[in-house]
């Protein structure tokens, strides 16, 4: 319990601390195991027990990736995966490999054992930090996806390759049997194997889903849980035991489980032990680090991680080039992937115990793989810092020398889901509008709807005056984010005071600041839509569609007439209370006096 405390407390400590300097999630679940590791703080020791727990997390996160995945999308990924994926393991491993014999006095089989370990990236750590980041789903996210799904399938045939790269006899192989079948002929394997995946297969289709269902007649959500985490554990167990990985089962069974009506409450039960599990492994290889090695061979250890991820990014930035990603999206690709990844101390205790090379050298191998993981999110992190720098700017050259057509008529800035709807309705109605977003991959997205938006920052006067606040009659402030919004106002109302000023308000404090700012009108962008449903909500509880509508216009009002009361008190955290308190009572008596009042009407 003492080391359950410690984890915990170290990943709420380091984690938010990670976020806040922007860092992610995964660098601060890393740093917060080198904190407590044994060569910091030494709270906890040896981490071999943990890190087999923790690797359920890993496991659990490909059965949740295999339920976003139907079949029919995942067989048209079979290129990406196998091509892409495939000629990644193979360069990747190839070009490790004769860099290993090139800088030690390895043989070639010890040397191709480490290019195999090495050519593998990081499940955990690369989707993780994609997802973190909003990259998971975008084509460069889809690409890395694939080639990490043909390398947790290709975990396989490297193991079973191992044996025959030990330097020993196989009669003298100290490596005990994990495997219920290994004592088999090869072509006995492989078909048990093939076997194995076919029934889990058909267990999905057809078992799964029906025992789902009956548990969801009971409507025990605890036994749902159970069964949802029966399913993962039976799989890892089942594969484990004839040799296979554990992670490709999971993911082969979530594929199976997508089409099924209880996906999304699988995926909902699963998720938080997946986060749990992950951060706990990403804390395992943080307080796994070897630091005395480190020491002791500073400058071998510091060449072997450069030469580690220069060679995998030669390679991928070749395969970027090959099937033609895009510079952005080849380097997004290339920087994912470009360390070692968690299967690699699977590969490795494995050749150590085949004696394919010694201990020793397996303890470096490890050591470079945690140390190029740990520089994962800071590789990512410095691609946002780039992109942002560099990339968006010449995104966004095409937009710079458009002339702006200026309206006289109304200039609508932001073009979201908000300002689209008041774009479309104010055009069908035939006036002219300006559009100005300042977002490049909106006015992109938009472009190819039909839509002519131009990019620019309308909290700027030079384009304000170009998209015609001169001339046009009304402004409609319609982007999401309330700092730009205030700026936009305030330079309007300063360069173009003839203008009228409609605003999207985000929630209520943005409210108040646009009515200190006088604006000639605003509209809180969820109030109506959810007093419509509270209206629904209200229809369905039995009251009339008549006194639903009445509840609800006698609410629109007295909100209105609070917002504006409460606008003068705001920022006085006294004040703004007691008339909160007031606000509220006035509410339901107003309420409870108009039910009265439609009572005595029907009583009469």
């Amino acid at each position: 319990m003492i080391n359950a405390l410690i984890y915990l407390c170290a990943a709420i400590i380091a984690v938010p601390l990670a976020k806040r300097a922007g860092l992610g999630a995964v660098l601060g679940y890393l740093l917060a195991g080198v904190l407590i590791g044994p060569y910091a703080l030494s709270l906890v020791g040896d981490q071999t027990d943990v890190m087999h727990v923790a690797e359920f997390g890993v496991v659990m996160m490909l059965f949740l990736i295999g339920l976003e995945l139907q079949p029919s999308r995942l067989w048209d990924m079979r290129r990406p995966i196998l091509g892409l994926g495939g000629l990644q393991v193979v360069l990747s491993a190839g070009l490790i490999t004769l860099l290993v014999m090139a800088v030690s006095d390895l043989d070639w089989r010890s040397a191709l054992a480490i290019g195999l370990a090495l050519a593998l990236s990081s499940t955990a750590i690369v989707l993780q930090s994609l997802q973190e980041r909003g990259l998971l789903n975008t084509p460069a996210g889809n690409n890395t996806f694939s080639v990490l799904l043909f390398q947790d399938i290709a975990i396989i045939p490297i193991l079973a390759l191992l044996p025959l790269l030990s330097n020993v006899a196989s009669s003298d192989s100290p490596m005990e049997s994990h495997s219920l079948i290994e004592s088999l002929p090869a072509s006995v394997q492989v078909f048990i194997s093939l076997t194995t995946i076919a029934a889990v297969i058909l267990a999905g289709r057809f078992l799964a889903a029906p025992i789902f269902r009956k548990i969801a007649e009971t409507d025990t959500r605890e036994i749902f849980t159970a069964f949802a985490l029966f399913i993962v554990v039976a799989i890892t167990v089942l594969m484990q035991s004839i040799g296979l990985s554990p992670a490709l089962g999971a993911f082969i069974a979530g594929v199976v489980l997508a089409d099924c009506e209880y996906r999304h409450e699988i995926e909902a039960d699963i998720e938080p032990f997946k986060g749990l599990l992950l951060g706990l492994f990403f804390i395992t290889v943080g307080a796994g680090i070897d630091f005395d090695l480190l020491l002791d061979k500073p400058v071998v250890m510091g060449l072997s991680v450069v030469g580690l991820v220069a060679a995998k990014l030669l390679v991928l930035m070749l395969l970027a080039a090959i099937f033609k990603m895009g510079k952005w999206r080849g380097l997004l690709f290339s920087l994912a992937l470009a360390q070692g990844g968690e299967f690699a101390f699977v590969i490795v205790a494995a050749a150590n115990a085949n004696q394919v090379f010694s201990p020793e050298v397996g303890d470096l191998v490890i050591l470079v793989v945690a140390l190029s993981m740990l520089l994962t999110p800071l590789l990512l992190a410095a691609y946002e810092t780039l992109f942002s720098r560099t990339g968006r700017k010449k995104s966004t050259a095409s937009f710079a020398d458009e002339s702006i057509p200026p309206s006289e008529h109304v200039i609508i800035a932001g073009y979201g889901r908000f300002g689209q709807i008041i774009g479309r309705l104010l055009s069908a109605q035939g006036y002219q509008l300006t559009i100005l977003d300042h977002s490049p991959g909106q006015v992109e997205l938009v472009r190819r709807f039909g839509s002519q938006v131009y990019y620019g920052d309308a909290s700027r006067k030079d384009l304000l005056r170009a998209a015609g606040g001169d001339q046009a009659t009304l402004l409609i402030v319609a982007v999401d984010e309330p700092e730009r919004a205030m700026r936009i106002v305030d330079t309007a109302q300063r360069s173009f005071p003839h203008l009228k000023i409609l605003v999207r308000a985000i929630d209520r404090s943005h409210a108040y600041k646009l009515i200190a700012a006088n604006v000639t009108g605003l509209r809180r962008e969820t109030f109506h839509s959810a007093l419509k449903l509270g209206v629904d909500a209200l229809k369905e509880l039995g009251l009339s569609t008549e006194a639903a509508e009445r509840a609800g216009q006698l609410f629109e009002t007295h909100d209105e007439n609070s917002l504006r009361k409460l606008a003068r008190v705001w920022g006085d955290d006294k004040s703004y209370g007691r008339a909160i308190r007031k606000n509220l009572d006035e509410l339901r008596r107003v309420l409870q006096e108009d039910a009265q009042k439609r009572r005595d009407e029907d009583s009469q």
